[in-house]
């Protein structure tokens, strides 16, 4: 396997783009159909299908990071764990096991929950992508990475925090204007530095 895993490899130039379109897309949304993207987040903590089509993207994701180291493309993303390593091979059936009684079993904020588990895996690849860079600037992606990682621990341990966070910032139209202009802002933030200064990272 090539010692060097394939996070390493990301271009931040290119991580950069991707986190600002994510983030100039969804809140410009958030801006243009103010009605239809909070009727969506009210709704969302409850949507089992949504619920379980996260999960399963989440924990196969996690898959991948420990798959066998035969099986082509497939163990591209296998990394190793150092002392646990051992434990990969139980890992490989516990994860499926559980993906799938979580996703039948789990009725409350299943959703929440799995998009907790999407977002922790999401935070590695933009966290790598920004390590031991030179331009300060970088610090726009890590800094987003931490609060993805903290929120999503929220999300997975106490979900129904964020449909009270989903309450309180559409309960004023100020708060939500407020939230959506300053996601906007961090996106158009990261897009300008990843132009000027991150292009030869």
């Amino acid at each position: 396997m090539d010692p060097m895993h394939p996070y390493e490899k990301l271009s931040l130039f290119t991580i950069g783009l991707i986190l600002a379109a994510w983030l100039i897309g969804s809140h410009a949304l958030m801006l243009a159909k103010p009605a239809m993207v909070q009727g969506f987040l009210k709704k969302f903590p409850r949507n089992q299908g949504t619920g379980q089509f996260l999960l399963g993207v989440g924990l196969a994701w996690f898959w991948l990071l420990i798959a066998p180291d035969n099986m082509g493309m497939i163990s591209n993303l296998a990394m190793d764990l150092g002392e646990f390593n051992g434990a990969k091979p139980l890992l490989r059936i516990l994860v499926p096991v559980s993906m799938v009684l979580v996703a039948t079993s789990v009725r409350d904020f299943l959703a929440v929950r799995a998009l907790g588990v999407v977002g922790l895996m999401a935070a590695s690849p933009l966290l790598e992508s920004a390590f031991l860079k030179d331009p300060g600037s970088r610090l726009l992606v890590p800094v987003y990475a931490y609060a993805l990682l903290t929120a999503s621990m929220f999300c997975v341990g106490m979900p129904y925090l964020f449909r009270d966070a989903v309450t309180w910032v559409t309960a004023d139209s100020k708060r939500w204007t407020l939230a959506s202009l300053a996601g906007l802002g961090y996106g158009v933030a990261t897009l300008i530095c990843a132009f000027a200064f991150w292009r030869t990272y």
